[in-house]
């Protein structure tokens, strides 16, 4: 069997940051998957799942609710190797696009108070796996590090 794309990537040179993972035309319409890259894979401790749990929560709602973005908001969700999300969207967009409405996001998570929004047993599926604290602490770090001054080698895949 031949590699899927994302695992073409270089992981012990990637760094944090907002990259694209592939762009697929469906209907008519290209849908842009983003690669929003939290850790370094293999060389930082990865997310707690209780934390990116969390993160995934209270992301999904925010870009479901952004007045700007919602429309054009597929999917959210964490990577299975809990180094950060995929962001799928409706269009054709480069990392520059998203930057703002990631820092918009990770600011939200950051200062985030209050009950999780789906965080009870009939709404979500491990309920009981979540932790604020550590999500609001990771997604400061990212938007801290990372969002607020992002570079290109922050945006683009690392040449192997």
């Amino acid at each position: 069997m031949n590699k899927i794309p994302s695992f073409t990537i270089n992981h012990e040179r990637l760094l944090r940051g907002i990259y694209v993972s592939r762009k697929d035309e469906v209907g008519g319409e290209v849908v842009t998957t983003f690669d929003i890259r939290m850790k370094e894979p293999n060389r930082e401790p990865a997310l707690h799942n209780g934390a990116l749990h969390t993160i995934e929560h209270l992301a999904a709602t925010y870009l479901r609710n952004d007045r700007e973005w919602k429309d054009r908001i597929i999917y959210w969700g964490p990577m299975g190797c809990l180094t950060g999300n995929y962001l799928l969207v409706r269009g054709d967009y480069q990392p520059l696009d998203i930057v703002e409405l990631m820092q918009r996001t990770f600011r939200f998570i950051a200062h985030f108070e209050g009950d999780i929004p789906g965080a009870a047993p009939r709404d979500c599926g491990n309920w009981l796996l979540h932790d604020l604290p550590m999500a609001r602490l990771e997604a400061r770090w990212f938007l801290e590090e990372v969002l607020m001054q992002m570079r290109p080698e922050n945006m683009s895949y690392p040449e192997d």
